[in-house]
């Protein structure tokens, strides 16, 4: 068996691709914990994971009901009227309990320990999006080719979510 400290993760690049509590939540707590660890961590938001930093967005995110496995629920039960936002108000809910920060305060936080936060820019395009439709603390809007030039590196990591 290998040593494996001779190849210790110096950097996590993250991709967040979906906008759902749970998706962003997953993303955010992998990214703060590597920057605990003293690790280097970024996030790149694509596609839907776009809303979760979008200034008007970003409160309002939702956990998904339907075509989950993990609710352990019928697909047709959670679709229902009512059902994301009684899912989405129980998480919140626990969270709240265990002390995890809002999406918004959260950002700040991994901001603040030095997390890098990327827009990519095709997905920006294809929504219509603009700069100032995102939070302040977004670094830059890349291509997707310049944010695997930051991969750069032995020790480096990009875990999609």
């Amino acid at each position: 068996m290998e040593d494996k400290s001779k190849f210790p993760v110096k950097k996590v690049l993250f991709i967040c691709s979906k906008a759902t509590l749970e998706s962003v939540y997953a993303c955010f707590i992998m990214a703060n914990g590597a920057r605990m660890e003293g690790i280097e961590s970024e996030i790149f938001f694509t596609f839907f994971g776009l809303e979760a930093i979008q200034k008007n967005k970003l409160d309002h995110l939702h956990v998904a009901t339907v075509g989950n496995p993990a609710m352990h629920m019928p697909t047709m039960i959670g679709g229902l009227p009512g059902m994301e936002a009684l899912a989405t108000k129980m998480m919140k809910s626990k969270m709240e309990k265990l002390d995890i920060p809002p999406v918004g305060e959260f950002l700040e936080i991994m901001v603040a320990s030095g997390v890098k936060i990327w827009a990519c820019k095709l997905a920006m395009e294809m929504f219509d999006l603009k700069r100032e439709d995102l939070i302040d603390d977004v670094e830059d809007i890349l291509t997707v080719g310049d944010f695997y030039g930051r991969a750069e590196g032995q020790g480096t990591q990009i875990i999609f979510i």
